[in-house]
């Protein structure tokens, strides 16, 4: 049997978190800190490790009998961001930086497994799945593609994320839709180029472009056409060449589209399409339209959600029901796509950097939240 004092237990997993932090690794590239997890939950004995890709990796914590399979998420990547930290652990590897907590994640979960290695399931099983990729959305869909991840055939799924503007320790919970679907449209418009003396002798895509921004503007303030919020957001325009002597041929324009519920993000996608589609046709353009960073709303289970909600009353904790999913991504909207689950927030302070922010650091003191509500919610599962 594996003992671990609370003091003991919290400063392993600090030192593992802080460790992580000072070793931060791009989406799809995330081999060094695997295998600091790999080397971590080994020493607790898992019935089992699974790779899932080249750096994605699930423990298995099997119960002596047959009973549900409870999957427990954390994420591995960070992001290229040039931290501003003076910390002894700052980030060692240039303009890459876990400025999105994924680093106190993982140190939760890691904190899970030694609790369920001290108090392993009596029926079914537990996995642990270290999950990369998930800034560029890849990460869960190729997990949820993953033939040996089907077969685990989960029943429940559940994650949480740090939440700056909350206070510390605070639950943050909603059922139905929790972040918001999003994705990034890619328009290509080709044209002909001409002499910009002779602009009739081409094919500009100039005003093509003027209508597309104005008329997308337009369709997001329909209120009666979307059941809830939905927004775009023009974020890149490239036009011909910088030459003064020659009038444009091609153009691309890039737009993040946004939505609370996935039935909106597809009437969304389905009225821009057929709005740039026929300013392209009039203004005799040809028009690829296509794809990429697609993220499913996460959406929440109401029996999970209610479990979670119970888990943190019986830890005393605080919970705050938000009214309006987060206007954010996650890509564990594939997973909740497929399977029942719930993606919980836990609070990381009122004066904390935002995400996604070059001075963002992940609260130590949140970890041990983080683990007592994974460990509570996993306590209930197996008394039901």
């Amino acid at each position: 049997m594996i003992i671990h004092s609370k003091d003991v237990m919290n400063q392993e997993i600090i030192k593992l978190r802080q460790e992580l932090h000072q070793y931060p690794e791009l989406s799809n590239k995330e081999y060094t800190t695997s295998s600091r997890i790999i080397t971590f939950v080994e020493k607790l004995n898992p019935d089992e490790l699974i790779k899932l890709g080249k750096t994605s990796i699930a423990f298995v914590f099997n119960g002596k009998t047959e009973g549900k399979t409870v999957v427990f998420r954390a994420e591995l990547d960070a992001l290229q961001i040039k931290e501003k930290s003076t910390l002894e652990y700052r980030s060692q590897n240039d303009h890459v930086a876990h400025a999105c907590g994924h680093d106190g994640h993982m140190a939760i979960l890691v904190g899970l497994a030694q609790k369920i290695a001290d108090n392993r399931p009596l029926s079914g099983r537990i996995v642990l799945l270290f999950q990369a990729a998930e800034e560029i959305e890849q990460g869960a869909r190729d997990i949820v593609e993953n033939q040996l991840f089907k077969d685990l055939k989960p029943e429940a799924i559940f994650a949480l994320h740090n939440i700056p503007g909350f206070e510390k320790y605070k639950i943050i919970l909603k059922e139905g839709s929790f972040a918001s679907a999003s994705k990034g449209m890619t328009i290509k418009l080709t044209g002909k180029t001409s002499h910009a003396a002779e602009p009739q002798n081409g094919i500009s895509p100039a005003r093509a472009i003027a209508q597309i921004i104005t008329k997308l503007h337009r369709l997001k303030e329909y209120k009666t056409l979307f059941k809830h919020f939905v927004l775009l957001t023009i974020i890149h325009i490239q036009m011909g060449e910088i030459a003064f002597g020659t009038s444009p041929g091609y153009a691309e324009i890039r737009i993040t589209l946004r939505a609370f519920e996935n039935e909106d993000m597809d009437l969304l996608s389905a009225q821009a399409e057929k709005i740039i589609s026929k300013i392209a046709k009039a203004e005799k353009l040809g028009c690829e339209i296509s794809y990429n960073e697609v993220f499913p709303a996460t959406v929440n289970n109401s029996k999970y959600v209610q479990l979670a909600e119970a888990s943190a009353k019986a830890l005393d904790l605080e919970i705050a029901y938000i009214e309006n999913p987060f206007k954010w991504s996650e890509d564990f909207g594939y997973f909740t796509d497929k399977y029942d689950g719930c993606y919980f927030g836990l609070g990381s302070g009122n004066n904390q950097a935002p995400l996604h922010n070059p001075d963002y650091d992940f609260p130590d003191e949140i970890i041990d939240t983080g683990i007592k509500m994974f460990y509570q919610i996993y306590k209930s599962i197996q008394l039901k």
